[in-house]
């Protein structure tokens, strides 16, 4: 599946809540968010720009697939999918 190109900061976080982030703080455009699943904290910070550079939500879906511990193309399709 491929990754959307009018995807923002603000959207994907909406979309990450299903998986429990939360934001905590925003400094500037940076958001940032944790997870307090799989029994040890996850933070990231996400840009609040719209639309999010492909490399950046590459690498931001990358870093939540690896902590949930599934395969990146089954975030997408979950978190995307149609």
């Amino acid at each position: 599946m491929k990754l959307p190109r009018d995807i923002g900061g603000e959207d994907l976080t909406h979309l990450l809540n299903k998986y429990g982030y939360r934001v905590i703080r925003q400094t500037g455009s940076h958001m940032r968010l944790h997870a307090p699943i799989k029994g040890g904290d996850h933070h990231l910070t996400i840009p609040n720009h719209k639309p999010l550079k492909v490399g950046t939500l590459s690498g931001v879906l990358s870093d939540v697939a690896g902590y949930l511990e599934i395969d990146k193309q089954d975030l997408l399709a979950s978190l995307f999918g149609k």
